[in-house]
């Protein structure tokens, strides 16, 4: 009978949990599920994973060929390989792309400034911001934040896309709704704090004299593009922050304010990985550039340009 590998591998994982590869990388990247990270792979201790699956503490492994990851709280050591994770702010056509690409890239959106702080870290091989900054060189997106989340970290900040960015809204307030300051008294789905579109919002409602207590914000804050739709969609929301492509894609009402800019923080040592690489390659093809113009409100003419470079 031949001997159980002390390691499995990521797919052996899935297989065991019948689940998609890609869910067993998100659960990874969480801290959800023991594993080591070795020479650029995850892989996944049996003992500990057993035990894991019957609900017991998890036994700690000490062995010269699987180190025990650094706890989230420190940044990694710059010889760690860094996870495919893709982490930071919700994009539909970033999200679409990583399916798309089988880039074995896993995702974990929950905002552009917890996407940068998990970069720093070491926990992601790759972030998605849209952090604007009034007065800042350039067309005023997203550098000094990156500058000073990632000091000292070996990253490189990429343009993504430009994004037509407004308020969603209910079809009956199409053309009601004419500015920020008319969303007084009305049900509004809001981000999580840490995301971009809640930085932005913050900065239009405080520009617009408009004080948060005069707006009705959900209990729960949407923590993607299309959460934040299908809220409207679903009448529990009047009103939320977000794009053009999701309002036209749920079949909402739309009312532009902005134009911005989308990028990606990328870790230089991932960027030449395989699961990067593979993402990278397959924005070149006509597949990419069709789903891309069929999405309302998108520009990706400068994707790739590099608009700030750690040193």
């Amino acid at each position: 009978m031949p001997e159980r590998p002390q390691f499995l591998t990521t797919r052996e994982v899935a297989a065991l949990l019948r689940v998609r590869e890609r869910k067993v990388y998100d659960l990874a990247g969480a801290g959800e599920i023991p594993c080591r990270r070795v020479t650029g792979k995850l892989l996944f201790p049996r003992e500990e994973i057993e035990a894991w699956l019957a609900g017991e503490a998890v036994p700690s492994t000490d062995t010269a060929t699987a180190p025990t990851p650094a706890p989230a709280q420190t940044p990694l050591p710059r010889s760690m390989p860094v996870p495919p994770i893709i982490a930071g702010s919700h994009d539909p056509l970033l999200d679409w792309a990583l399916r798309a690409s089988g880039s074995a890239l896993a995702s974990f959106f929950d905002g552009s400034l917890d996407g940068l702080d998990r970069l720093a870290r070491g926990e992601a091989a790759a972030a998605g911001v849209h952090l604007h900054e009034p007065g800042a060189a350039g067309v005023g997106w997203t550098t000094t934040h990156v500058a000073q989340a990632c000091a000292g970290r070996p990253v490189v900040l990429i343009e993504w896309a430009r994004r037509q960015r407004g308020l969603i809204l209910a079809p009956s307030l199409s053309g009601e709704i004419r500015g920020i300051a008319d969303l007084a008294g009305r049900r509004i789905a809001l981000r999580q704090p840490r995301a971009g579109s809640a930085h932005l919002f913050r900065r239009l409602m405080a520009e617009a004299g408009l004080a948060e207590e005069a707006i009705l914000p959900l209990p729960e804050p949407a923590r993607t593009e299309t959460e934040a739709a299908e809220a409207i969609a679903t009448g529990r929301a009047e009103a939320a922050p977000g794009l053009a492509s999701v309002a036209r894609a749920h079949s909402l009402a739309f009312l532009p304010l902005i134009e911005e800019r989308f990028d990606l923080v990328l870790d230089r040592g991932a960027y030449f990985e395989p699961p990067l690489q593979a993402l990278m390659a397959f924005t070149r093809t006509r597949a990419f550039a069709d789903r891309a113009a069929a999405l309302e409100g998108y520009d990706v003419s400068g994707l790739g340009t590099v608009h700030w470079n750690a040193a």
